[in-house]
């Protein structure tokens, strides 16, 4: 009876995801119900766990836990230590959760909800649910390695460097574009910048209550810090509201930069428990309560979603970004989907602190659905916007025009209505001085979360309250990815310094992490700096080198996989891992050739760089923007460089593999593989 009980129940849920999905996917004629998206993607993600990565954990993986994790057999209380499944997902997330699955579908909001959310829900089932979950296993089977290390020795030695490179690349660039999304939602925004700027002394206040005052009160200390960051939202408003504090915290978008980059050097050099570590508690707070209260608004509102779902933009000449659906949408949503970076994570802290490899489903493929849910709900936020407020928010000036009336009749010009006096009466109503040009993602998003947030609570009189909320709920952890990724950079920096000159790889010697540190800022500084100066907003440029080089560190992390699962004897399960890095490498290597080759300025960098040069011949650059434009030609050509060398490492990596594939499956070479020596668990079955 239980059994047909649970067969109903599955076929029920299987059912409503697939009418959800259906509605998505073919609902023309009214506004569609966001709800239908939570149906959709919560059913999804409940099939795909059920089922789907069980399969993966008894027939692919086959999971052990009579095993010894490394948790287990290296306890040392500082890297290798046992915690509960429980603790460690929320961990896991915290660590992967970056401003990726926010960022990325909003922008690719641009060419309506279906393909975004499609590929938000399906990729991550099939693809970065995947990645994540095999590559924390594999990790576990070698006492935590690296994926670096991983690739030296189940691929080759070349491979590993190769691994090293392409991570501390995508570090620089992402970081770049984080610090770009803070700038553009804080540019000429004292409220919000006042805000944040609070956080970086409230920080500092836990780490020396945890420190000195009250050690090891983390709950304590937390709840402190959050009441605190509240406080300095509601009190943005008076700023705001004083001519002479709103001076001082209107900050231009070079300035903004300039702050950054001066925060992000003291973090990497600052000690960790001063300001890293209390970040990550209250960011952890902060962005999990508000992912949920966004979920339960949106069931309590129920609002349509605005946005068609395809634009006239899917042609390619988009706005927000030049470039096609397929490859620009999914290099786009990236972090949502599917997400190199979260392979740094799967093989960096977790693998060393899991109790049991049965909790690797859990907390690899679980936390990457968690993740994919961020996106939908983003995605959602994006699209409840109207279509012409959408786009006046997200275009830069250099295409809409810089005045409200401008912008207005641009975006009328492309079909969708915009009234400039409601842009501006929405500016004031989210106490902001302008809402135009505010390329990234984030203000948009905010926008659309505050009318949700405020349409449960508040109404229209805390819709700035709400706004200026999500504005610092974005801007806190993608600070808290700044701090802690310059941090890691910096790690990275010193290992290959060490090789050149000894003093700089010792982890405790100050010149060394002054000087590495230096080193990391000044590299994810400069394309910071070109993303500011950047006519057409940077987005345009840096997101897509953003996502192409996240999503090669992708295809790294599936090629290793693959290669472990030869080795292991299971070729017939092979497709698992090897059907989403094929997938990656058509989008990587289409989108790479565009991004560099292209004839249109606004996807090709050196047809971009090309025409500035001719302009400059031609006499039609003013004297004074020469140097400016200059800058820019050269940025051009360094990204379409950058991208290069990116797709050629990926190419050797793959061709290496495809070489040791084949000699494995003709019996040429014996499949060894780099394992711990197995060791039977001192502890009971079924405890945490």
């Amino acid at each position: 009876m239980k059994s047909i009980l649970k067969i109903i129940l599955w076929t029920a849920i299987a059912l409503a995801g697939a009418g959800a999905l259906a509605a998505i996917a073919f609902e023309r004629h009214e506004p569609l119900n966001a709800v239908w998206f939570v149906v959709a993607a919560l059913c999804t993600y409940l099939v795909a766990f059920r089922f789907y990565s069980k399969f993966i954990a008894a027939k692919v993986l086959a999971l052990d836990d009579t095993r010894a994790t490394p948790a287990e057999r290296l306890e040392d209380g500082h890297d290798f230590v046992p915690t509960s499944k429980w603790v460690l997902i929320g961990h896991h997330f915290a660590a992967i959760a970056g401003p990726g699955p926010l960022v990325g579908p909003t922008l690719a909001a641009q060419f309506g909800y279906l393909p975004g959310t499609l590929w938000l829900i399906v990729g991550a089932a099939l693809g970065g649910c995947v990645q994540d979950f095999i590559i924390l296993f594999c990790s576990i089977r070698r006492d935590g390695k690296s994926l670096g290390q991983m690739a030296r020795e189940e691929v080759s030695k070349r491979g590993g460097m190769i691994a090293l490179l392409a991570v501390l690349a995508i570090m620089i660039i992402l970081l770049a574009v984080v610090a770009l999304v803070i700038v553009k939602a804080l540019k000429e925004s004292p409220w919000g910048t006042f805000t944040l700027a609070m956080t970086i002394p409230i920080a500092l206040l836990m780490g020396i209550y945890l420190r000195y005052v009250r050690p090891g009160r983390v709950l304590e200390a937390s709840f402190g810090g959050v009441a605190l960051v509240m406080l300095a939202v509601v009190s943005g408003q008076w700023v705001n509201a004083s001519p002479a504090w709103s001076s001082a915290f209107t900050l231009s978008g070079p300035a903004l930069a300039i702050a950054i980059i001066a925060y992000g050097y003291a973090a990497s050099a600052l000690p960790v428990w001063l300001l890293l570590a209390p970040r990550d508690y209250l960011s952890a707070f902060i962005k999990v309560g508000a992912i949920a209260a966004l979920a339960i608004g949106v069931i309590f509102v129920r609002p349509t979603l605005e946005m068609p779902p395809l634009t006239r933009f899917v042609d390619g000449n988009g706005p927000v970004f030049a470039g096609k659906i397929f490859p620009f949408c999914f290099i786009t949503i990236a972090c949502g989907a599917i997400s190199g970076f979260h392979a740094l994570i799967s093989s960096g802290t977790t693998p060393k602190m899991i109790l049991r490899e049965s909790h690797a489903r859990t907390i690899g493929y679980g936390a990457m659905l968690m993740e994919s849910f961020v996106g939908v709900m983003a995605m959602i936020a994006a699209c409840a916007l109207q279509p012409g407020v959408y786009f006046a928010i997200n275009s830069p000036a250099g295409i809409v025009g810089k005045t409200a009336d401008a912008a207005a009749a641009t975006i009328r010009g492309w079909g969708y209505a915009l009234d400039p006096q409601a842009m501006s009466a929405l500016a004031q109503r989210v106490g902001e001085h302008t809402l135009l040009d505010r390329t990234g993602g984030a203000p948009s998003l905010a926008v659309g979360m505050a009318q949700i947030f405020s349409g449960t609570i508040g109404g229209e009189r805390l819709l700035s309250i709400w706004y200026h909320f999500a504005i610092m709920f974005e801007a806190l952890f993608i600070l808290t990815v700044l701090d802690a990724g310059t941090r890691v950079g910096r790690f990275m920096v010193q290992e290959l310094g060490g090789h050149v000159w000894k003093p700089l790889g010792k982890s405790g010697s100050t010149p060394g992490i002054l000087a590495t540190s230096a080193l990391m800022v000044g590299a994810w500084g400069y394309f910071l700096w070109q993303g500011v100066q950047d006519p057409l907003g940077g987005i345009n440029s840096l997101w897509p080198l953003f996502g192409i080089a996240n999503q090669l560190l992708a295809c790294v992390a599936l090629v290793v996989a693959t290669t472990i699962l030869l080795k292991m004897d299971r070729a017939r399960w092979v497709w698992v891992t090897l059907a989403p890095m094929v997938w990656l490498v058509a989008i990587t290597m289409t989108a790479s050739y565009q991004k560099i080759f292209s004839a249109n300025p606004r996807i090709g960098f050196l047809s971009q760089a090309n025409v500035l040069a001719a302009q400059i011949s031609s006499g039609a650059i003013p004297a004074e923007k020469i140097a400016v434009t200059q800058r820019l030609i050269f940025n051009n050509r360094l990204d379409a460089a950058v991208t290069t060398t990116l797709a050629a490492m990926i190419l050797v990596l793959i061709v290496e593999a495809i070489g040791e594939w084949i000699a494995i499956l003709s019996g040429r070479k014996a499949a060894v593989l780099h394992e711990s020596p197995y060791v039977t668990t001192r502890w009971a079955e079924g405890g945490d």
